[in-house]
């Protein structure tokens, strides 16, 4: 019984693990975008990514997919989870302020959901939709919408946000079968692999032109930690788990970011914790459990 619920509680501590180097990531990548560009930030993390995962299944002497159109799965998935997902990010983010990002990118859940349904992966039951709900609400309590400006000067990046935001749902919600046929580490190898094709050449075409004279090796550490720490690994635990929970699962941890983003800055900072957070908190654990509890059918 004991190892069933250790099983049964792993994936839920991936991706609470995700969300950790996620939250980590605008620290560490923050100074760097002062002297890398964004597109070829973008670059050495799908590059970096694509090679670390290549060498470890190499290692593990299991390279090429046994199913001859699973290549074109991941190719295409590769676009939605990485290549769209990073480029419309970035784009988006220098385009609009960092509140309405936040905010946006609490569609995430939303758009996998219904994804998810609409396809017909999983059901959309009322408890999954009130879970959503709920820690949306929680989000919004914790971000306070009052920061956020929809104007023009704005609209353009507010759209290409809600663009990853759906980029990255319809990735999620559509590759539980192919990363669960062939595994975590040989899934998100090729997905990176594809986008390798597109976002390196793209981010070293930048490099070329920009000063780094300011780049210190602190600097290519902090590039590094970024390709593995804020990428490898947490796509790695993204795909491990959702091959073990529904896409509304995997997605709805998304809300988790601001918590543990908050939780850093009082450790890291020495922040406050005041009563709208404890009420945020309450809120987001709250939806996270009603999404990751499991139906049962009352049987008459």
């Amino acid at each position: 019984m004991k190892a069933d619920n250790q099983t049964n509680a792993a994936p839920y501590a991936a991706l609470i693990g995700v969300q950790v180097f996620f939250g980590s990531l605008p620290v560490v990548a923050k100074p760097i975008l002062q002297i890398v560009p964004a597109l070829s930030m973008v670059g050495f993390r799908v590059g970096i990514t694509a090679a670390v995962l290549a060498c470890i299944q190499l290692a593990r002497g299991r390279f090429f997919l046994k199913v001859n159109s699973d290549y074109v799965k991941l190719a295409v998935l590769s676009l939605f989870g990485v290549t769209f997902n990073q480029i419309l990010f970035i784009s988006g983010l220098a385009r609009t302020k960092a509140a309405n990002t936040s905010l946006l990118a609490a569609t995430i859940p939303i758009f996998t959901l219904v994804v998810a349904s609409v396809l017909g992966f999983e059901k959309l039951r009322l408890l999954k939709m009130a879970g959503v709900v709920l820690a949306a609400l929680g989000v919004l309590v914790i971000i306070d919408p009052r920061n956020a400006s929809f104007s023009s000067d704005t609209t353009l990046g507010d759209m290409l946000v809600v663009g990853n935001s759906l980029s990255y749902g319809i990735y999620v919600a559509t590759s539980k079968a192919v990363v669960t046929r062939n595994g975590a580490i040989r899934s998100v190898m090729w997905i990176f692999i594809f986008a390798s094709v597109i976002c390196v050449p793209l981010g070293g075409y930048v490099l070329a032109s920009a000063p780094l004279e300011a780049a210190t090796t602190l600097t290519w550490l902090s590039v590094l930690y970024v390709a593995i720490g804020g990428t490898t690994a947490p796509y790695l635990l993204n795909a491990w788990a959702l091959a073990r929970v529904n896409p509304s699962t995997v997605a709805i941890f998304v809300y988790l970011q601001p918590v543990i983003g908050f939780l850093l800055a009082v450790f890291f900072l020495g922040e406050n914790i005041g009563p709208s957070f404890i009420a945020a908190a309450l809120l987001i654990f709250a939806g996270v459990f009603l999404v990751t509890r499991r139906f049962v059918p009352v049987v008459a």
